[in-house]
């Protein structure tokens, strides 16, 4: 099931006289006298809308003031043009106090281009004019406001047999307006955010999809086959292959489920062999998480068919690896399973062999995306790699330690904090946390290798348990990082910014400023 999407092109005609259906501009907030009111608390005109200003013979921003508008962050007031501009419409976003002495940040930007898109959902065509510097930060600048409005505009197709009358079309397609239309930076940033948000907006699809109609050979195929036609290498692993090949902990959370568990590889090779390093992403994909035996309260349950917004995020960051084609060697390890009660569930007291061959004892069955996960890193360290980056929505003590923006990250020191920087600049946040000794100590077991939980202190640095564990699959000589997105995966909020709610679509950008990362700087 595919959202509507949105299409992106560049303009640079005067924005007065653009035939669209809306033309959106940017205001500041102000608390000084230079205000429009002249007692403070009013408005200034972001850079980009000069001609529009002009038109309304100066008096643009007092009458926006008029009709209710601040300039804080996100916040969107549409006026009528009335025929004084070519567009009928102009919204005016938001984007807090003017920075001094350089554009606004580029998650201000992201964020006010989502929320103006979303406000005007039914429109055919609308236009953006932004500020953009015209200094070595235009290219972010621009990459930040086209993600925005691609993202800010995605809405889940869903399954409503009858016509909503306030549920509007996304805006079809969107015009950036720049100094350039024909530059050649501006054109290949415009190519990047579309490759990186159809990946981002095939994430949310597939974490909002129903999860009756993606149990795990469903979710394994539909991977397998988008990556296919993205010209991907694409091997599945059935739970006959997982059996035989000793994927021990896959099989243990699958096999009580009637939907049988898989392990989807996929391979992108650069032209010419790139710059010899390999990337090796692993993702969590539990299409349903009831906690099987250890169940969950039911009240919230239904958004465990989130659980699998990890091997979501991986596979469509591939597909966007073999768009924007980086060159180094990409290898994700999408392991899929349902973990459901039933008779042939596994148990609390069960002792599973991991692919690695290290036993592992079950104390919860509701951890159970260590499990699948300890066998893809295994298999990826396995297989060879220089730098691998697993993610999933692993533990609910991500949530209470960071909250729900804010991803944890543990693993190698260096490269966490790699990840903090690459979060920090598409607008992921992500925040480093320690494995400490103890934490590994709770979880030695009496009958065999690890504990999946310290059996003593089970909530007790529980983010911290999920990262010491997986460390244990991980062989010495790779670099390795773990984020938990447990709570920045799914938005159950009304929508804010560029995220809608439901799946978010985090990690993807995160991963792909890793890799290009990784590809610049090795």
């Amino acid at each position: 099931m595919t959202s509507p999407s949105t299409t992106l092109s560049l303009v640079d005609t005067d924005p007065a006289e653009l035939a669209v259906d809306a033309i959106v501009i940017g205001v500041h907030s102000t608390t000084g006298e230079d205000a429009t009111s002249g007692h403070g608390g009013s408005l200034l005109l972001a850079s980009g809308a000069e001609s529009i200003a002009a038109a309304f013979d100066g008096r643009l921003t007092e009458t926006l003031a008029l009709l209710g508008a601040t300039g804080g962050a996100g916040e969107v007031i549409k006026l009528a043009t009335l025929g004084t501009i070519t567009a009928p419409v102009i919204a005016a976003v938001g984007l807090g106090p003017e920075p001094s002495g350089a554009a606004p940040a580029p998650e201000t930007l992201r964020r006010g281009a989502g929320a103006a898109v979303r406000s005007l959902a039914g429109s055919a065509r609308v236009a953006l004019t932004l500020p953009l510097p015209d200094d070595a930060d235009a290219c972010t600048a621009l990459r930040a406001v086209a993600e925005g409005a691609l993202l800010g505009g995605y809405r889940f197709a869903g399954y409503k047999t009858r016509p909503q009358p306030t549920r509007r079309d996304p805006v079809a397609e969107v015009l950036i307006a720049v100094p350039d239309a024909a530059d050649a930076g501006a054109r290949n940033e415009v190519s990047r955010a579309v490759a990186v948000t159809s990946a981002v907006r095939l994430t949310r699809d597939w974490v909002n999809v129903a999860p009756n109609e993606q149990r795990p050979p469903v979710f394994a195929e539909a991977v397998a086959e988008a990556a296919r036609a993205a010209g991907l290498g694409v091997e599945v692993l059935d739970e006959v292959a997982l059996r035989e090949g000793g994927y021990g902990g896959i099989i243990a959370v699958g096999q009580g489920s009637e939907a049988p568990p898989r392990l989807v590889k996929l391979t992108y090779t650069p032209a010419e062999g790139g710059t010899g390093k390999r990337v090796a992403l692993v993702g969590k994909g539990i299409t349903f998480d009831t906690g099987g035996i250890s169940i969950k309260p039911s009240q919230g349950m239904w958004e465990m068919k989130s659980d699998m917004a990890g091997a979501a995020a991986v596979a469509a960051t591939m597909l966007a690896v073999a768009d924007l084609k980086p060159p180094v060697a990409v290898t994700a390890y999408v392991p899929i399973a349902e973990n459901m009660p039933s008779g042939s569930s596994y148990r609390p007291g069960d002792v599973i062999t991991m692919f690695n061959g290290k036993k592992v004892e079950v104390l919860n069955t509701d951890a159970e995306g260590r499990m699948i996960l300890g066998d893809a890193m295994a298999r990826a360290c396995a297989d060879g790699t220089d730098y691998l980056f697993e993610t999933s929505t692993l533990t609910g003590g991500q949530v209470v330690s960071l909250g729900k923006r804010i991803s944890g990250v543990m693993g190698t020191p260096e490269l966490c904090e790699r990840v903090r920087t690459a979060g920090d600049a598409v607008g992921e946040p992500a925040w480093p946390m320690p494995l400490p000794d103890d934490v590994r100590k709770g979880m030695n077991s009496d009958v065999a290798d690890i504990s999946q939980v310290n059996a003593g202190m089970e909530r007790a640095g529980h983010m911290l348990q999920g990262g010491v564990f997986l460390s244990e699959f991980v062989t010495d000589d790779v670099a390795w990082a773990h984020i938990d997105v447990a709570g920045p995966a799914y938005h159950s909020g009304e929508a804010t910014g560029y995220l809608t709610k439901g799946g978010t679509g985090v990690p993807v950008r995160t991963l792909l400023h890793l890799i290009e990362d990784v590809a610049a700087n090795g």
